[in-house]
């Protein structure tokens, strides 16, 4: 856990005297046999852990990062499911998929001895693999087959899958699909292979798969280890989580309403030099402009620190906005934003506390009480 913390630059947890404090992150890490799941929490109850893990799926499964629908309802609701196991359940489904639609071949080239003259003649691999073998070539020719990139990506995934699997339904099911898949070639691959990746209207229903084996990919740690212990980790930053999932709810809200409101998401302006600043969210009623920059934490009955209200001061100075919230969650009922002129100046800076949880599960239609706040003003 320390080696995986120091290649992150220490942003996923604190190592402390035989404990771990987790700082920012959500999600799930395994080491060998070892789940951790870490959830997102605004209270300390113990007994609402069903809860939060069901907030966090629904907070995936809105921002896009998770499509529940794939792996089916009635395996997200086992409290036991991690969301590993969940990611793991939806890249089979999509390869399953594509095995019965069929795979495709592509061309690529291959260097090796073949006992017919054909492509290019490599001479000084010929002479150096050939000097008795007169009967052989040593060329470098195009071969018509399933093995290529985008499968070794696919296939490299399945054995990763199959690895942290052991023991559960996942790993007979990962090792069905793997029977049916291609023998691929074992290459190394990191981000700058996805980068070499086009797709065409061939390989386009190969876009999802891929997508789910270059996030499992990219987490997997295999040069982290102890002994025979390899470790993946799908953490994600629930400052970002929460932006996207407000700004999705919002944006929602806003297309359904009445009033012609726009909603904009990380909007830049230069600052100083090449230096930009960004709100969170941005929303238009007409000519008022509304900055709105989310926190997740429990503010409770504290202030927000001097350095957030300066940064609100300074977008709202920037967009000409009359006024602009700090949008906090909260276990408790839904609190409107009190709003505060800074002094001697006409914008104002409101703390807005938002209940996200409605009758158990995640609240969808909070975008709805934020544009209410709005349009209120």
């Amino acid at each position: 856990m320390s080696k995986l913390n120091a290649l992150h630059n220490d942003c996923y947890f604190d190592l402390r005297y035989n404990g771990v404090k987790f700082k920012n992150y959500v999600g799930v890490f395994q080491v060998d046999d070892l789940t951790i799941e870490i959830l997102p929490k605004i209270d300390s109850q113990e007994k609402d852990k069903k809860l939060w893990h069901d907030v966090l799926i629904s907070m995936l499964k809105v921002t896009k990062k998770l499509n529940v629908q794939k792996v089916g309802n009635a395996n997200v609701s086992k409290q036991n499911l991690h969301l590993l196991d969940i990611y793991f359940d939806w890249f089979l489904d999509e390869v399953e998929k594509l095995i019965h639609l069929g795979l495709i071949k592509q061309y690529n080239r291959e260097t090796g001895n073949v006992k017919a003259l054909k492509g290019k003649l490599e001479f000084a691999g010929h002479l150096r693999k050939n000097l008795i073998h007169k009967e052989r070539f040593y060329t470098t020719h195009q071969v018509y087959n399933k093995d290529h990139l985008i499968h070794q990506i696919l296939g490299y995934a399945l054995a990763i899958i199959e690895n942290f699997s052991k023991g559960s339904s996942i790993y007979s099911r990962c090792k069905s699909v793997q029977l049916d898949f291609p023998e691929v070639k074992q290459v190394s691959i990191d981000h700058r292979t996805f980068s070499r990746l086009k797709l065409n209207r061939k390989t386009s229903a190969y876009k999802t798969a891929l997508e789910i084996a270059r996030f499992i990919i990219l987490q997997y740690a295999p040069n982290i280890k102890h002994g025979q212990e390899s470790m993946i980790a799908l953490l994600f930053d629930m400052n970002s989580l929460w932006e996207e999932f407000i700004l999705n709810r919002i944006k929602y809200s806003a297309r359904k309403s009445e009033d012609h409101i726009e909603v904009y998401g990380q909007r830049s302006k230069r600052f100083w030099q090449n230096v930009t600043i960004r709100p969170d969210i941005v929303v238009r009623k007409n000519e008022k402009i509304t900055i709105i920059d989310t926190k997740w934490k429990n503010i409770g009955s504290s202030k927000p620190s001097t350095q957030d209200l300066r940064q609100m001061f300074v977008y709202n100075e920037y967009w000409d906005s009359s006024e602009s919230i700090l949008l906090y969650p909260t276990p408790d009922q839904s609190n409107a934003p009190n709003f505060s002129s800074y002094k001697n100046i006409e914008h104002s800076c409101g703390i807005g506390k938002l209940n996200i949880i409605n009758d158990g599960k995640l609240n969808l239609e909070v975008g709805n009480e934020i544009i209410d706040w709005i349009k209120d003003r």
